[in-house]
């Protein structure tokens, strides 16, 4: 624990943003670290709660109240040995986790959790910028080889596992940078693309061979693979995004979400083949009114990034009712609440609709979009217990609209092409089959872990994932294995 009194006497504090004004002529990232002073005291409140519910609340089990105590100490570099038991990647984590290792800390049943997130990405941070983070290359070589698809942060976190295990992996993507969804989902302003690739050098130095531009089950077929490699790790993401089939779909100006963030993010990566010009597909919200149709992460991705562009003005249509400001800790602590949430980037402007479904897109008369006919709904217990969308009387109204952005989730997998090939069996929701003992599939020396098995999540659980993965693969090939779960 920190400070025996520590959580009586300090007041939480976290990481101030730059201004809004500021932080949006930019795609730089705008957290303010706090320094070392301020994250020892922050680590002091710590408390020796008995139950360290935090681990748990963790999808790694980081060991939280051992390296905040660490850290109230100025054991800086112990700390860090500490988090990375657990976490390889805790530069991610620490930036765009939701933190519900927060939520289910012992404090917050006041609402004044510890810092943790903000002390984990102090820690990381620290170990850069020291030196301390080394490449951990294998004593001895297995001689068995691990194709892993999809460089996502499950396929990260598996390469590298299996690597420090001593096997020969290589890591297939199928774009022309390694990261996946933290490369070309995650705007810049919120994880900048430098983290991913100081992690690729240290891959690289513990032996993991990348190669992009290598679509599987496109460019090379699965099979192929299964011959060549001891055993696959499909790693990839739940890429097949949720539709809206309404009508006037079909319009110009209306855009799944990952196609808008993918491109500004190549943009900002310097891709000269990415257009730059609306006339040559550019997805560009510059003059727009803007309508994002979602309220998760995705959307207000897409918020952040339209307000970047220059929107004239963003709007974000939410389908479920408007949630409650604050839960009832009685009734739902240590787990992760249901209540109103404020992101960045809906701090830096944008009008949020609730309980709101759309009806059809509007025509401009040229084959764009230029409205949404929307209408207020109310959720009601059918008679078979679930609930239904109920429309309000006259609850109709129209929303001007630019352009209109799909962030409303992914349902599985592409299946057409690799998981096809492989004849996999797949679950009720069409993701692969597979259990979080042995990660194995329904094919032999095929494994899968990430967004490929459980559906979209989060980075941590991708995470968490892949380390399990690992270790299954490990134990698979050598008929045990050291590396953690």
């Amino acid at each position: 624990m920190g400070k025996t009194s520590g959580f009586l006497e300090i007041e939480r504090t976290d990481r101030m943003s730059k201004d809004v004004s500021e932080r949006l002529k930019t795609w730089r990232e705008f957290s303010l670290p706090m320094g070392d002073e301020a994250m020892q005291t922050q680590g002091a409140r710590c408390m020796d709660c008995g139950v360290p519910f935090c681990h748990n609340g963790c999808p790694v089990n980081n060991m939280i109240p051992d390296w905040n105590d660490l850290v109230y100490n100025g054991r800086w570099r112990e700390a860090l040995y500490t988090l990375h038991e657990t976490n390889n990647f805790p530069e991610f984590t620490g930036r765009i986790c939701p933190a519900p290792c927060e939520e289910a800390c012992t404090l917050n049943i006041n609402s004044k959790a510890v810092t943790i997130k903000s002390i984990e990405c102090a820690i990381i941070d620290k170990g850069f910028e020291e030196g301390w983070v080394e490449a951990q290359p294998p004593a001895k070589s297995t001689g068995k080889k691990v194709a892993v698809v999809g460089s996502g942060p499950a396929g990260m976190a598996a390469s590298q596992q299996l690597a420090r295990a001593g096997h020969a992996v290589t890591l297939f993507e199928k774009n022309d940078r390694i990261g996946g969804l933290l490369r070309y989902g995650i705007p810049d302003f919120k994880m900048e693309k430098n983290l991913i690739d100081r992690r690729m050098e240290q891959m690289a130095a513990e032996g993991v061979e990348f190669r992009t531009g290598v679509h599987v089950g496109v460019d090379v077929a699965g099979a192929e693979l299964r011959r060549e490699f001891d055993a696959v790790v499909l790693s990839g993401g739940s890429e097949s995004p949720r539709d809206l089939p309404v009508p006037g779909r079909v319009l110009k100006g209306i855009h799944y979400a990952m196609d808008f963030l993918t491109q500004q993010n190549k943009r900002v990566a310097g891709d000269n083949t990415v257009p730059s010009e609306e006339k040559d597909g550019a997805l560009l919200a510059k003059g727009k009114h803007v309508i994002v149709i979602g309220g998760g992460d995705t959307g207000s991705d897409c918020i952040g990034t339209s307000n970047r562009h220059g929107a004239l003005s963003v709007t974000q249509l939410e389908i479920l009712d408007r949630p409650p400001d604050h839960e009832n800790k009685e009734l739902i602590w240590p787990y992760w609440p249901l209540k109103f949430r404020t992101s960045s980037s809906q701090e830096e402007g944008v009008a949020r609709e609730f309980s709101v479904t759309t009806k059809s897109f509007v025509d401009n008369g040229s084959g764009a979009v230029s409205a949404l006919e929307c209408a207020k709904i109310e959720w009601a217990k059918g008679d078979d217990g679930r609930m239904t969308m109920v429309d309000v009387a006259d609850g109709g109204f129209e929303l001007k609209a630019d352009l209109v952005l799909l962030a409303m989730g992914f349902v599985h997998p592409v299946h057409e092409g690799l998981l096809t090939e492989l004849g996999l069996d797949r679950d009720p929701r069409g993701n692969i089959q597979a259990d979080t003992i042995k990660y194995q599939t329904s094919v032999s020396n095929v494994f899968s872990a990430g967004d490929m098995r459980r559906g979209q999540s989060l980075v941590v659980w991708a995470i968490r994932e892949g380390r399990q993965c690992a270790r299954s693969v490990d134990e698979y090939l050598m008929g045990h294995t050291a590396l953690p779960r």
